[in-house]
């Protein structure tokens, strides 16, 4: 498809215009940062990857009732999705003790917590998108209380899918993050699950080994980000078992 008009560029993706009114074409780049960006850089192939298992998730939600702004996919990089108003906050669903939550309070990391806790941060990149209570969220304004209803039970919905469809090959969720964003149907505003769901946004651990299959294997310099992005969609059946990483991808347009 023709590239269009650039809207924003993040650290993962660039959102150009879409074809269509109320759409959008989101591209997935082979940018890796960690550490709010403090560490950086391209790893071939990473893109790919996470644009095919973005898809998977997200389809897989779609199919089961939870809303989401993937409408399909347009080639290797790219999906087509429905605009949305992102609310300014990342929704994070912890399973089990890892990253911030283990130096906050102390607890070993792999500790399983006795419910799934669902934590709020500010997105804002210049202040390190700071965990912030459901008071702040209310006094600022940043979403109702019925939009907080509505989160919440977004982001547990998304952690059953995920967890169950995880387990079945092998796979510890140990926690992840989402975004939302509303759309508008008339005078009626719902909550749809937008940005993307892949290993970057996730933290998995073979249940086995302990093996770590997210972004921490960048964050933590333990092998090859490429290597353990493709294992996780090697077991999802998004790509063929005998198949190997991808690098330097040739791009379809």
């Amino acid at each position: 498809m023709a590239r269009r008009k650039k809207i924003y560029e993040g650290k993962a993706k660039i959102l150009y215009e879409g074809p269509e009114p109320g759409t959008i074409v989101q591209y997935f780049k082979d940018d890796a940062t960690a550490f709010n960006a403090e560490k950086k850089a391209v790893i071939d192939g990473k893109g790919v990857l996470n644009n095919r298992l973005s898809e998977y998730f997200m389809t897989g939600l779609n199919q089961i009732g939870v809303p989401t702004h993937f409408i399909k996919s347009l080639n290797m990089r790219e999906q087509l999705v429905r605009q949305v108003e992102i609310i300014p906050l990342e929704i994070i669903v912890r399973n089990y003790a890892a990253g911030t939550m283990s130096k906050r309070l102390g607890i070993d990391e792999g500790t399983q917590l006795p419910r799934p806790i669902v934590e709020y941060c500010y997105k804002d990149d210049s202040l390190g998108d700071p965990l912030v209570s459901e008071e702040h969220i209310a006094a600022f304004g940043w979403a109702s209380q019925q939009d907080m209803d509505d989160i919440l039970s977004l982001a547990l919905r998304v952690n059953d899918f995920m967890s169950g469809v995880m387990y079945g090959v092998g796979i510890k969720l140990v926690d992840f993050k989402i975004e939302v964003g509303r759309v508008y149907d008339g005078e009626f505003q719902r909550l749809i699950v937008a940005d993307e769901i892949s290993p970057d946004s996730c933290r998995l651990w073979d249940m086995e080994t302990g093996q770590k299959l997210d972004k921490d294997v960048f964050r933590r310099d333990l092998g090859s980000l490429t290597d353990a992005y493709t294992e996780v969609a090697r077991r999802l059946g998004v790509m063929p078992k005998t198949s190997t990483p991808i690098t330097k991808p040739t791009l379809i347009n």
